[in-house]
């Protein structure tokens, strides 16, 4: 029987990915999808680019790939668009690539990765979606940057699929530890921040079998858990607190 395994932001640890697909095993006929991310603050984006896009496996459009693409893609940008990249991680990937830079055929296959993909009873996204917003009204800015409006959601944003995101530290999120995945109404977040010095922990979730594989980046062990052991569910009233009474603002932050 196939598995379907997520495996959440990676930013640029490549060995730690590899030990992680060494606990995973995943066979030829298991789907193995990343949620976006796969690149900055770690060390080897451009080893774990190249991976990725030589591999069978599939990938969604992260904020960080999203911002590559920005400083990377157009001539005459501000220069505070190219700051903001190059402090939340971007220095470290090009130093991944050293000279002559970053390889086209690795930005031409960033340039092309979907912004979210529908698996029937799950709905891929880096992000999130605007709960208040159909699909067909929503941007990338939406699927790679929301979050509080999206963590506190009261009931599911589809009735018959859980949504699996990343881009939001699950520990930032109120209640959640270290490492614990975080469930709430309708998605479950999977980024336990593996480039993060209070966690450092790199998700793979096999979803089929309920199995959660872990590697420490920062210790390089690893561990397995069970659904029950690996996720904590999020109350969104303790969530919106945090974002009652404040006016509309962009999505992005570093």
């Amino acid at each position: 029987m196939s598995r379907r395994i997520f495996i959440g932001d990676v930013h640029g640890h490549y060995e730690a990915l590899m030990m992680l697909l060494d606990a995973i095993a995943p066979g030829a006929k298991d789907q193995v999808y990343f949620v976006g991310d796969l690149i900055d603050r770690g060390p080897q984006s451009a080893q774990v680019i190249d991976f990725v896009m030589n591999s069978s496996y599939q990938s969604i459009l992260g904020n960080h790939e999203q911002m590559l693409l920005e400083v990377m893609g157009q001539e005459n940008i501000p220069e505070y668009i190219r700051q903001s990249w190059l402090y939340s991680g971007g220095h470290a990937t090009l130093k991944s690539y050293g000279t002559p830079g970053i390889a086209r055929k690795h930005l031409d296959w960033i340039r092309h990765l979907p912004t979210h993909l529908d698996l029937g009873d799950v709905w891929l996204v880096h992000a999130g979606v605007d709960p208040q917003l159909p699909i067909s009204e929503q941007t990338s800015e939406h699927f790679c940057w929301i979050r509080d409006e999206f963590h506190c959601m009261p009931q599911p944003y589809f009735e018959d699929k859980l949504i699996i995101t990343g881009h939001t530290i699950t520990f930032t999120i109120p209640g959640v530890m270290p490492g614990k995945l975080a469930m709430g109404a309708g998605w479950l977040d999977i980024d336990t921040g593996a480039y993060h010095r209070q966690s450092g922990w790199l998700t793979g979730v096999d979803f089929d079998q309920q199995t959660i594989y872990q590697v420490n980046t920062r210790k390089h062990h690893s561990r397995t858990l069970s659904w029950d052991e690996g996720i904590t569910k999020v109350n969104p009233t303790k969530i919106l607190p945090k974002i009652m009474g404040l006016k509309p603002r962009p999505f992005r932050a570093t």
